[in-house]
């Protein structure tokens, strides 16, 4: 018998082997054309990607050209290297550089920092106008820092347009509904503030810059959490750790890369991540209480039962008391839940330096000046006639509210304003164009004591100078731009029913022995009086 098998089989099993020849040979062609199907695809994917980054490099390419070409039609002076005038940054103040410059070459002129940065500072005050209404975002530096500090905000981003909704409704609240319920400070308040006064003269003093920050920071944070911030026992802690991690925040964000191979880098995270805690802490325990008040009106009321269920419906009503000065309206915009802390932290770092260093300006002044401190007293005696003992009417000081705005005047809260324009020209009516990416500064101290708009004495102390606008409530010369502090009305209208609380209660005068010229530095970006002089609070008698 043939082992293979009979001569019929032989071209079946010649089929057999030709068919699986052919759909070895089709399933090879198929792989290899999904092969080159996929090949095809990752080339013109490389391609695009090739050609869409070759366009953007062209793109910045081309600004950078026009940022070269439009500003070296500014005047300022020569680049001294590769670098620019970057070395002036280190001056202690740099305020006296940009005077320098601005008598040499005018109300506008330019630094170049480096080949990819260029600085504009603009000194004349229809200027500076005209800048801030136009220029309507912050540096992407600034952007970076505040991210990287206290996390994602709705508040504080480079671009304006992605803030503008939110900053001028927490305008519209903040400045025409609250200033009704301004003229009264909590009872609670004032005392915390005069416990801690206490504490500081038990000393024998107490020094103008410390005190100062102590009440700020009392008074913003009973604003934002009611009266529950005034028993938080970790309040001292939170004071230091949002200082340090603000303090720090410009220098990490100054990284392209994030320094994550830095251990300065990981301890300044943990310190952002301890803030937030706290942060997260002050707000549940809000909340704790604003649901026992709840749960105390409904017992108390029944008609009151929805009142509860009403504050349900707001983004972070638990997060304020009752006592607080926010309604729900201020919870609704400050806060949407992922940027419930980011948002606190923000508002409570701006408003808690803007404030302390008001206050210790005020404070300093009319201690200088104790004619106008005894007249303030006469006023606000004057103006509590008829009213209940623990209230006060404060559109009747107007004497105390020019105070305050002439020690703003003299002593701004920040020596520069910064602002850009990220995307389009400045083309200003005097003729001149700042590119696109520029770094426009305003030397506020210079602005607001120049003596072509301030008179003869604008480097002097005189209130009476701002009577007609206390008199008015205007706040046109302080408040411009789009950019400008949302609270900036309200802050003044506290800041002057918190002195006239004080004056009321107390004479305060410069301890004996401290009556030393008072001098102007840079600490952090921030104007500060030193040496910051020692204050004695006398008890009025009654």
């Amino acid at each position: 018998m043939n082992p293979c098998g009979s001569p019929s089989t032989l071209p079946l099993l010649g089929l057999l082997l030709e068919s699986k020849l052919r759909s070895r040979s089709c399933f090879y062609s198929g792989r290899q054309l999904l092969r080159a199907y996929a090949e095809r695809q990752f080339n013109a994917f490389l391609w695009i990607s090739l050609i869409g980054v070759t366009l953007l490099l062209l793109r910045r390419v081309a600004r950078l050209f026009r940022l070269w070409s439009e500003g070296s039609k500014l005047p300022g002076p020569p680049c001294p290297s590769f670098y620019g005038h970057c070395n002036l940054f280190s001056r202690e103040n740099f305020s006296d550089v940009l005077s320098g410059f601005h008598e040499r070459y005018g109300s506008i002129f330019k630094l170049w920092l480096g080949p990819t940065q260029l600085l504009v500072s603009v000194k004349d005050p229809e200027v500076v106008k005209e800048i801030l209404l136009k220029a309507e975002d912050k540096l992407p530096l600034t952007g970076r820092a505040f991210h990287l500090a206290f996390g994602p905000s709705s508040l504080f981003r480079s671009s304006y347009d992605e803030v503008q909704k939110r900053r001028e409704s927490l305008s519209v609240e903040l400045n025409t509904s609250l200033l009704k319920s301004i003229n009264v400070i909590p009872v609670t308040v004032l005392d915390s503030i005069n416990n801690k006064i206490t504490v500081a003269m038990a000393k024998g003093s107490a020094n103008s810059e410390q005190i100062s920050r102590h009440i700020a920071f009392t008074i913003l944070g009973a604003t934002l959490f009611g009266e529950t911030f005034l028993t938080w026992s970790k309040a001292s802690i939170y004071e230091k750790l949002l200082m340090s991690v603000a303090k720090d925040a410009c220098f990490w964000a100054s990284y392209n890369v994030t320094p994550f191979w830095r251990r300065g880098f990981w301890e300044y995270h943990s310190s952002c991540s301890k803030l937030r805690c706290l942060t997260q802490e002050i707000v549940q325990l809000c909340s704790k209480n604003r649901v026992r008040c709840c749960n105390q009106r409904s017992s108390a009321n029944p008609k009151d039962k929805g009142l509860e269920a009403a504050y349900d419906g707001l983004a972070c009503s638990s997060a304020m008391m009752s006592s607080s000065f926010f309604p729900d309206e201020i919870c609704s915009i400050l806060c949407s839940s992922e940027e419930l802390s980011a948002n606190i932290m923000g508002v409570m770092f701006h408003g808690y330096l803007t404030t302390a260093g008001l206050i210790c300006n005020v404070l300093v002044r009319i201690v200088k000046h104790p004619e106008i401190q005894d007249q303030i007293y006469s006023e606000i005696v004057m103006a509590k006639k008829g009213l209940l003992k623990d209230k006060q009417n404060v559109d009747d000081m107007i004497l105390l509210t020019a105070t305050v705005y002439e020690s703003a005047r003299l002593l701004p809260a920040w020596p520069l304003l910064q602002r850009c324009s990220l995307e389009n020209d400045l083309h200003l009516k005097c003729g001149a164009i700042i590119p696109a990416g520029a770094v426009l500064v305003v030397p506020v101290q210079l602005v607001q004591m120049d003596g072509s708009s301030w008179g003869k004495d604008a480097t002097e102390f005189n209130p009476y100078r701002f009577l007609s606008i206390a008199q008015g409530r205007s706040v046109s010369a302080y408040h411009t731009g789009a950019r400008a502090c949302v609270g900036q009305k309200f802050v003044i209208y506290g800041v002057v029913s918190l002195l006239a609380s004080l004056l009321e209660h107390y004479e305060i005068r410069l301890k004996p022995g401290s009556e030393t010229d008072l001098k102007l530095s840079t600490n952090n970006s921030i104007l500060q009086l030193h040496p910051s002089p020692e204050l004695v609070f006398i008890k009025r008698s009654d």
